[in-house]
């Protein structure tokens, strides 16, 4: 047996305990062990685009321990899946390999794996994306690790990729460690889910160019699974269907939704109806999501009920549907997302159910574009100018962008070299720095192309797999013979009254919390405003309510046509202001509410307050008006615009620019004064929608000033 067999043997031992099998009953399969031999013998560079399932994972871990038996410093995989990383540090467990991660979510540990990583003790490193930029990590522990390692993998790389539908600018930090690597030292790139021109992207980002890196590239049909899309009339129609026909799906899976609010009514509902599932969000705790992941790969739930944050890293090789109410944006993301069923069994259902309300909640997400340059070059300025570190917070009240937009581009600026992440914040480095508009805009056009490819998927007649494969640019596509369009659909669409009339009760279920603001932003005074630290509790709004969340696939669906910018201001509509009433006489009930008798209990309101409205005036005075009338109070007045109230507005920036164009906007007039003075007491304080609460903080810190007692916020739509 020569010395490149008897690696290969020993690969094979190695992936026999991975998987747990039986010594000599498992074995890579070719295309595995060129990428192991590739990384292992020849020290190369590579990328490998497979479809999920592949066996990824299988091959870093088998190079790994090979290449540990043979002297190398530890692998360090960066991967941005809390889930994936959990299951991983098990999986290596079982061959003997010690995995340690560093994450957010498990900071009291990270002193304690530097110090083991430092002694020579830990096998396989598994780092989130951002921690590449913490300043303690990129200043003292990127550089050892960058000496010592001794194979670099880069999972769910496509997030390397502005290209791509899962860019990651915290990613691109891994050029920095790949110049800094030693020579020879192996580099692994892996996807699932990247089209050739993400795939070279990739490939330049890692600087891994033609010629010089393993390029492994499969066909991404998953002859597991059966596709189909389910149309039904609305959302109340979908929410029955699921109640009706959940049990009829192949063992245990995933519903996932586009929102969070959704997640939360689906689960909800489901559970009432006798379900065993669970909710999976961007809200939920990390104890809660790792309860749910064990839950599911344990099958003691039907389902979990996800957005987007149960994603690419989870690994139940027995999952056997995937249902989405409502569709992606990207039919690359839906793939992705899809590619959790039917690893390791021969069928798996995957069914889209889209909606009418998708495309809104698209356009109400949508952020990824980079900001106009007028905004990056005043960010430098501001930067430029402070000379000192400037924090976020700070940030924002000299730059008029949303914090998820302000963070994303300065990690895009200081990979480009334009600004540097230091303790205390973010400075400038004076370096030239070139605003790439033909990318950006390119960038922008391929998020709609994508968009307009889901609105095409749902309406093809050609094969569904065939068509995502063609998303993916894969190669020798071939009709799946499996859909709904290759075989005819199989999925009853009906429901029954009763189960129509159960979810409609669920989504017509009218009310939210509005949690108020009690502390005001950062750097308040730099722009001349005289408010910082926390708004004095007589100054505070109380907990409103709102009748729904724009982001609801219940009122949410009837909130969004009534305050789209198209349609005309009018009154309230009879069944807005009916469910109004519901929330009032639940808000009354409930413990502290002022119906109630308990010693705590909120007083009566002695009026009601309109918000002054630029957009929808006579919508905002009938909802004050009819509300005072059925509630049998007096109807106190308005506030009053200062000045030019189109000065006032800032649409959608961040909570200091917000607050600036806010503090001075309204006046209580002189007869609401009077009123509120004549009559002390709660207050309602009604109005259309709120985004980020601060008119409702200005408005009840005016109000409470004016003699009102506790101000009780009343709005249609809460925003999120």
């Amino acid at each position: 047996m020569n010395d490149l067999e008897q690696l290969r043997t020993e690969a094979d031992a190695v992936l026999a305990e991975l998987v747990g099998a039986p010594e000599g009953s498992a074995r890579l399969r070719e295309d595995q062990w060129e990428a192991v031999k590739a990384l292992v013998v020849d020290r190369r560079r590579a990328l490998v685009v497979q479809r999920t399932g592949w066996g990824k994972s299988a091959v870093y871990f088998v190079a790994t321990a090979l290449l540990r038996r043979r002297g190398s410093g530890p692998t360090v995989i960066v991967s941005p899946l809390l889930a994936l990383m959990r299951n991983q540090v098990e999986s290596a467990a079982r061959a003997g390999i010690q995995a340690r991660t560093i994450n957010s979510a498990n900071p009291e540990e990270w002193d304690a794996i530097h110090e083991e990583v430092e002694r020579g003790e830990v096998d396989v490193l598994l780092v989130s994306p951002e921690r590449l930029n913490s300043v303690d990590f990129r200043d003292r522990m990127l550089p050892k690790l960058a000496a010592t390692t001794g194979l670099l993998v880069v999972d769910e790389a496509h997030c390397i990729s502005d290209w791509g539908h899962d860019f990651r600018p915290d990613y691109r930090r891994l050029r920095t460690m790949l110049q800094e690597l030693a020579p020879g030292v192996p580099v692994l790139a892996t996807t699932a889910t990247a089209n050739e021109r993400v795939t070279a992207d990739v490939a330049e980002q890692l600087g891994t160019g033609a010629g010089e890196a393993l390029v492994l590239r499969g066909r991404l049909d998953r002859e597991s699974l059966r596709l189909g899309v389910v149309r039904l009339p609305d959302a109340a129609h979908r929410l029955a269907w699921l109640a009706e026909h959940l049990n009829d799906l192949p063992g245990s899976g995933i519903i996932y939704t586009l929102t969070v609010s959704a997640a939360e009514e689906v689960t909800a509902y489901l559970r009432a109806r006798g379900f065993a599932v669970a909710s999976y969000t961007g809200r939920t705790e990390n104890a809660d999501r790792q309860q749910a992941e064990s839950d599911l790969l344990d099958n003691r739930v039907k389902a979990l009920v996800a957005t987007s944050a149960l994603g690419m890293g989870f690994d139940k090789p027995d999952l056997g549907f995937v249902v989405h109410l409502g569709s992606p944006s990207s039919p690359i993301s839906y793939y992705q997302q899809v590619g959790r069923a039917g690893r390791g069994v021969e069928h798996a259902d995957v069914l889209l159910l889209p909606g009418k309300e998708d495309e809104a909640i698209w356009r109400y997400f949508a952020e990824v574009a980079f900001p106009p340059e007028s905004q990056v070059r005043q960010t430098l300025a501001a930067l430029a100018d402070a000379g000192r570190p400037l924090s976020v917070p700070a940030l924002e009240s000299l730059v008029d962008l949303r914090r998820t937009r302000l963070e994303l581009m300065l990690k895009v600026l200081d990979v480009d070299g334009a600004v540097h992440r230091v303790k205390g914040g973010w400075t400038a480095t004076g370096a030239d720095w070139v605003y790439d508009a033909e990318r950006y805009a390119w960038v922008a056009r391929q998020r709609a192309a994508e968009q307009q490819a889901m609105r095409d998927y749902v309406g093809t007649d050609e094969c569904r797999m065939a068509f995502l494969r063609r998303q993916l640019d894969d190669v020798e596509i071939t009709p799946c013979g499996r859909c709904d369009t290759c075989a005819g659909a199989w999925i009853d669409t009906g429901v029954s009254a009763e189960a129509l009339t159960a979810a409609a009760g669920e989504l017509d279920r009218p009310g939210v919390e509005i949690e108020p603001r009690r502390m005001w932003p950062t750097g308040m005074p730099a722009l001349g405003i005289d408010l910082k630290g926390r708004i004095p509790a007589k100054e505070q709004c109380a907990t409103g309510r709102a009748l729904g969340r724009l982001s609801d696939i219940g009122w949410g669906n009837r909130l969004r046509p009534l305050l789209a910018e198209q349609t005309p201001d009018g009154p309230v509509p009879e069944d807005v202001l009916k469910a109004v009433v519901e929330v009032l006489a639940d808000w009354a009930r409930s413990s502290g509410g002022w119906a109630s008798n308990t010693p705590d209990a909120m007083a009566r309101p002695v009026g009601v307050v309109a918000m002054p409205s630029l957009s929808r005036p006579r919508l905002v005075a009938s909802l004050a008006e009819r509300v005072a009338e059925i509630g049998r109070l007096p109807y106190l007045g308005a506030l009053a615009y200062t000045g030019e109230a189109e000065a006032h507005q800032a649409h959608r920036s961040n909570s200091a620019q917000r607050l600036q164009a806010l503090a001075s906007a309204f006046t209580v007039p002189g007869e609401l004064a009077a009123a509120l003075s004549d009559t002390p007491g709660p207050v309602l304080l009604v109005d259309d929608r709120t985004e980020s609460g601060w008119s409702l903080a200005v408005a009840a810190r005016l109000l409470r000033r004016a003699g009102a007692g506790e101000v009780l916020p009343l709005v249609l739509a809460a925003a999120g």
